[in-house]
């Protein structure tokens, strides 16, 4: 039985990273248009490929071949109020509290919880159908969908760095588990 070969893919910079602000549906730094494909060679046998609905993963995707499948479990986590805020000026009571209970969200949208629980949804669907899946979404989904596999503590969310254009191999064959490649 072949078995699930997930490959997650960071979403390239965006400008509000660079200003150290939440997210909101920004494009991304880069000027995708014209590396368009650039990366479409990196994985071979035609994976399903699939992205977030926001523009800077659909951008990004872009990178890797046509036409991606919008997956909203893939969705970056709702920031509600501090959408497109910058960092230091959301209440610091407020982003200490998101930061170290996981069920929270004082903002008004998504907390940790939630999203970990969708993504874990999501990755329990892929355990029914096999074969290679490159998936370019967002920090957070990536960092829910580590603890899904590994079978980490919620409270190692914030341990994981997920960098733009980053990798993550994660492979299904009646267990998941994390893959690190070598590349030369």
């Amino acid at each position: 039985m072949q078995g699930t070969r997930l490959t997650l893919i960071c979403h390239a910079v965006t400008p509000f990273q660079k200003q150290g602000r939440f997210a909101a549906d920004e494009s991304v730094v880069m000027d995708w248009r014209n590396a368009s494909l650039s990366l479409a060679g990196r994985y071979k046998k035609n994976p399903r490929l699939l992205c977030g609905p926001e523009a800077r993963t659909r951008q990004t995707a872009g990178l890797f071949g046509r036409d991606p499948k919008v997956e909203k479990a893939l969705r970056d986590g709702d920031w509600g109020r501090w959408a497109g805020q910058d960092v230091n000026a959301v209440d610091r009571h407020e982003l200490m509290e998101w930061l170290t209970d996981n069920a929270s969200a004082p903002h008004g949208g998504e907390s940790v919880d939630k999203v970990c629980a969708r993504v874990g949804r999501w990755m329990k669907s892929l355990e029914h159908h096999p074969g290679h899946v490159v998936a370019v979404t967002h920090p957070l989904v990536i960092r829910a969908a580590m603890l899904y596999v590994m079978q980490f503590p919620i409270s190692m969310f914030y341990l994981i760095d997920v960098e733009p254009l980053s990798a993550t191999e994660l492979r299904f064959n009646d267990v998941w588990r994390l893959r690190l490649e070598a590349h030369a």
